[in-house]
């Protein structure tokens, strides 16, 4: 069952794959926003999947991300969110990801649940 204050956690580490350089997002070798973003986004639909009837998934609407120190390649970053908001099937997040050196990002993301099967078939015949 969903409920406020719902916590979820997702790690990565990050290779050469995912910096802005190879991302495109950037020229330097360090994690790129989009990978990061990525992440925040498993954390959090990982952290309400469970709590779905059959056949539910969720799919992110909104993300207001601050990316606000860089991550070499090697690191490990952790991703830490919080349910804080629930209007029906909306979905509201805080999320904070840190490195081995200290909080590297701040995020708020939106996610609206949805039948799988319904949405597929919606975006299949755009």
């Amino acid at each position: 069952m969903l409920a406020l204050g719902l916590k979820g956690a997702a790690e990565m580490h990050v290779t050469l794959e995912d910096t802005a350089r190879s991302r495109k997002s950037g020229t330097l070798d360090v994690l790129a926003t989009p990978a990061l973003a990525e992440l925040i986004e498993r954390c959090c639909w990982e952290s309400v999947a469970a709590a779905l009837d059959e056949g539910q998934v969720t799919v992110g609407t909104r993300l207001d991300l601050r990316h606000n120190a860089p991550t070499p390649v090697g690191m490990r970053v952790r991703c830490e969110s919080e349910l804080v908001a629930i209007d029906r099937r909306a979905l509201t997040f805080e999320v904070r990801a840190f490195d081995e050196a200290g909080e590297i990002a701040t995020a708020r993301h939106d996610r609206f649940i949805v039948d799988a099967g319904r949405f597929q078939q919606k975006a299949d015949a755009r």
